[in-house]
């Protein structure tokens, strides 16, 4: 037994190139010093990938990455999976995350994660039976959408309660935005399909009969009834998502005036009740879906029954693809939105960079920066359902026009000459919330290691009014704070639904708690702190040794420059002085300089002192 609870104490590595496979023992101190999930994988692709690896080359690292939550029934936690690697979007650091049955079922089979390396000289499968491993030729499902593939494999093997994870044809084809489907659920962000597909691997199936060793499980097993009454009695948790799932933030996001419409141009969507809350929950849901363990069931099946797209079928969309491939589009029909989302699964393809791509694409056309010349015939009217799925077709298979937009929103701006329209940061599309209305989201965009994600900075407190969102100064601190919570709520890998429950701003003693309870560690608030902050400033390690510096942590041109036009926000942006002051308070909060580069005491003080002459400090 491993010498603390929740963990199974190894790691599997699959050399694609030698096909060889080995197991390496999780050192103790690992899982003191980085709790596990991100922190794991943060640690070795910072050791395994050198600097200007190419994203998409078999020197690239693939790791698929769990905690010591993942497997037992605490609400909200027993399912979730890291996936981290280089982004070919972002060529910096990358963390994707997906619910399901995944990670419990790779802790079942008696690993704490996946490295992968390599590159296979056919396309390959990996199957994990417990202590089974092996490496199957993938021909008969290279070249399948995702859910046809993951029904195939599960077919073939005879195993129907196992897990998946698989790429559809936009990550066989290396496109940039392609995303990991496990199940019906997605692994979105940053191209880790298409890192995935320059590997020749389709697909893992994972199938595990072994336990979750906890030190005092009956004590563990009450605590976890105790937690799941606090889920059910919490209103978000317990009947906001239960009954709504994300759709809800449509309407909360447009009565604030912060629902982006038109690539950003406005926040403010008039027909949003049409693909609001309310329509998705009474028109088109037919069934309720939950993670492994989840009580919260927020996963809604959702059916068209009628019209043009009848037939239609998708678990989602969720709140950032309804934005995306719907107001951002200027799209106000639900019925195409969830065709465009269960395209965009079977595919392979991140939704939010999709929709994005599309946005600017069609702000493109709009202006007469691109003609019908451009787009191989196709008009892009804004709001035509029939042309976003066409191009979300010709992004997964990288056809055409398609394979321009599927390199991301910068690279279209650069093309296009259209770089004050794009809406990413580091490279990242950023979703869908409003940085112009929320400062501290804003910071927190910037500030990402990832870029423009809403998973290290959070919305949370600003939409809901706990922080005011109209003041600017003090976000600095404040989103370090936030920073630290999602550090460690990644390290455990919780869903961000249980910050109604762990804490929205900043760590919290229930989160310790939570940690100390399953491991049987003893940390204390400050330590876990500590934990939090060596692990992001490695991922930042990994970002300045690519080059990155605080030119990179910037905000869009139409963030900082054009005010939002109408609506209750109206008159609101991020002033150059006031984000730069913000910036220099985060900086000095985190111990790092000027330019954003760690010092040499705040690394050494983190137990990181290894890598400052990588940082030549």
């Amino acid at each position: 037994m491993f010498k603390y609870g929740g963990y199974a104490g190894k790691i599997l590595e699959i050399d694609l190139t030698t096909k060889k496979i080995s197991t390496q023992q999780l050192d103790p101190k690992w899982a003191e010093q980085f709790i596990g999930g991100n922190g794991f994988a943060a640690k070795l692709l910072y050791d395994k990938v050198s600097v200007k690896t190419d994203a998409l080359s078999e020197n690239n690292a693939l790791i698929f990455m769990i905690g010591p939550l993942q497997g037992t029934r605490i609400p909200a936690c027993g399912s979730r999976t890291a996936i981290v690697t280089k982004s070919p979007l972002t060529n910096l650091f990358m963390g994707s995350y997906f619910g399901g049955h995944f990670g419990a079922e790779l802790k079942f089979a008696g690993y704490d994660g996946i490295i992968i390396s390599g590159k296979s000289d056919k396309p390959v499968y990996l199957y994990i039976k417990d202590d089974f491993i092996e490496l199957r030729n993938a021909k008969g499902i290279w070249g399948l959408k995702t859910y046809e593939a993951q029904i195939k494999l599960l077919k073939q093997l005879d195993e129907k309660r196992a897990a998946t994870v698989c790429i559809g044809p936009a990550g066989e084809k290396q496109v940039k935005m392609a995303c990991i489907i496990s199940g019906t659920h997605a692994s979105g962000r940053g191209g880790t399909g298409a890192v995935m597909g320059s590997k020749n691997l389709k697909a893992i199936v994972v199938k595990g009969s072994k336990g979750v060793d906890i030190p005092e499980i009956e004590s563990l097993e009450k605590y976890t009834d105790e937690l799941i009454a606090q889920f059910k009695n919490n209103p978000v948790t317990g009947k906001i998502l239960p009954e709504y799932g994300t759709t809800l933030s449509v309407d909360g996001a447009n009565n604030l005036g912060l629902f982006g419409t038109r690539n950003w141009q406005t926040e403010i969507f008039d027909r949003y009740e049409e693909i609001g809350g309310n329509t998705f929950k009474n028109k088109y849901a037919i069934k309720h879906s939950a993670c492994f363990a989840c009580p919260v069931a927020c996963a809604k099946v959702y059916k068209v029954k009628d019209g043009k797209y009848n037939g239609s079928i998708a678990t989602g969309p969720e709140y950032e693809t309804i934005w995306a491939l719907g107001s951002n589009c200027d799209n106000s029909d639900p019925a195409s939105i969830i065709k465009a989302d269960r395209l965009c699964d079977d595919l392979g393809i991140d939704t939010i960079s999709a929709g994005s791509a599309i946005g600017l694409a069609m702000e493109c056309y709009e202006k007469g920066m691109i003609t019908s010349k451009d787009t191989g015939g196709l008009s892009l009217e804004w709001g035509n359902a029939d042309t976003i799925l066409q191009l979300i077709e010709l992004i997964g298979y990288k056809k055409d026009f398609g394979s321009i937009l599927g390199e991301g929103t910068r690279f279209m701006g650069k093309i296009y000459g259209a770089e004050k329209f794009t809406c990413e940061c580091k490279g990242l599309e950023i979703p869908a919330h409003s940085p112009r209305g929320l400062p501290g989201m804003a910071l927190g965009f910037a500030t990402s290691n990832r870029g423009g994600t809403h998973q290290d900075g959070r919305p949370t407190a600003e939409k809901g009014g706990i922080v005011d969102r109209l003041v600017h100064k003090g976000k600095g601190k404040y989103i370090l704070n936030v920073q630290r919570q999602t550090a460690i709520a990644d390290c455990l890998i919780c869903c961000r639904f249980t910050e109604s429950i762990f804490g929205i701003t900043h760590i919290t003693e229930d989160l310790v708690e939570l940690l100390n309870k399953v491991t049987g560690m003893s940390l204390s608030i400050n330590q876990v702190i500590q934990v939090a902050d060596r692990v992001c400033n490695l991922e930042r390690a990994f970002n300045v040794r690519e080059g990155a510096s605080r030119k990179d942590d910037s905000l869009p041109y139409r963030v900082m420059n054009t005010p939002i036009p109408s609506g209750p926000s109206k008159g609101q942006f991020i002033p150059k002085e006031a984000f730069n002051s913000e910036l220099d308070s985060y900086y000095q909060n985190r111990g790092w300089d000027i330019k954003g580069v760690p010092k040499k005491e705040t690394l050494v003080k983190l137990g990181l002192g290894y890598i400052v002459k990588d940082l030549n400090l």
